[in-house]
């Protein structure tokens, strides 16, 4: 993936705490928690069953959005300011020469993809994400406070998007065996994205099954994907502010990291690593399969009609 020297950044769209932002373990709040695959003891150590994304939780999504009992909702961001590691971050040279200001051109590029698409393919008004915020060790969110072992995530009640970046060397290459590579972590940007349009369209109100095959979970996860495949087809031609592209070129190489990064975080592969066995039953997004399958369905075919899971007969 190569950056246009001349798109000037829009930082922010992206902020960072370092390490103040949290408090460690704690529960921080009255917001929804993110229930992520629980970890086992393997090579004297916790592996973490962290997938990509967030399971929705029935009873905050009804009525076709988030819905977070209570009045003292913490959606402080963190405890600090930010860190400003993202202050130098003004171009796309810069994106080619940094991994942090990568990220923020991956972030503006998804803010304008959408901006773009979802209103002319769906008829819903578009508003872009809070941010999306990175962190060191823990953070307070909107959905209360999160660690580095959730790894990234998508919190629907401050619609903000978080990671922590040491998630990608350290749990998806290290414990889950997932790819490196340049395009590894705009895919699950684009996949935290996708649930953002989610919560915009109402689909995340269409989850009443949390676990099996072809539970709702599974068909928001794929779809969310699926998007994900979408922005990347269109990735090269969306430009900044001032009307100049943002990216100049996503490589077959850019792809296939894609695939594997999805094909990493399938339910199944993920049990088999961690238990010795299937049990397609407890999947809550999908096996190594259909996650590739999905992506490459939005990017082939860049439509948000093509990525009804939801309407699909098989997934």
């Amino acid at each position: 993936m190569r950056f246009n020297p001349k798109a000037r950044l829009d930082r922010g769209r992206v902020s960072d705490s370092g390490g103040r932002g949290g408090r460690g373990g704690g529960t921080g709040g009255s917001g929804m928690r993110l229930p992520i695959p629980g970890g086992t003891k393997a090579g004297g150590g916790l592996v973490g069953l962290l997938v990509v994304v967030i399971i929705i939780v029935l009873s905050q999504y009804l009525g076709g959005g988030p819905t977070v009992p209570g009045d003292s909702l913490d959606t402080s961001r963190v405890d600090g300011g930010d860190s400003a590691r993202y202050a130098n971050c003004e171009t796309g040279a810069g994106a080619d020469a940094d991994p942090d200001c990568a990220r923020v051109a991956v972030a503006n590029c998804l803010y304008g993809y959408w901006s773009d698409t979802l209103e002319s393919q769906s008829g819903v008004t578009f508003t872009p994400e809070e941010e999306v915020a990175t962190f060191t060790g823990a953070i307070d969110t909107g959905c209360g406070q999160a660690t580095s072992q959730v790894g990234p995530f998508y919190c629907p009640a401050d619609q903000g998007i978080y990671l922590d970046t040491s998630f990608f060397d350290d749990v998806l290459q290290n414990q889950l065996g997932g790819p490196a590579g340049d395009f590894v972590e705009p895919y699950v940007l684009a996949h935290e994205y996708g649930h953002h349009i989610q919560n915009l369209t109402g689909a995340m109100g269409q989850v009443r099954t949390q676990h099996g095959p072809l539970s709702d979970a599974v068909r928001l996860e794929l779809q969310a994907d699926c998007y994900a495949g979408m922005w990347a087809r269109a990735a090269a031609s969306t430009e900044d502010a001032s009307g100049v592209p943002l990216i100049t070129d996503i490589s077959d190489q850019d792809m296939a990291e894609a695939v594997a990064a999805a094909k990493s975080v399938g339910d199944d592969r993920i049990q088999q690593q961690s238990t010795g066995r299937v049990d397609p039953e407890g999947w809550t997004h999908g096996s190594a399969e259909q996650r590739q399958r999905w992506f490459l369905t939005g990017y082939q075919q860049g439509s948000m009609e093509a990525c009804d899971t939801f309407a699909a007969s098989q997934l």
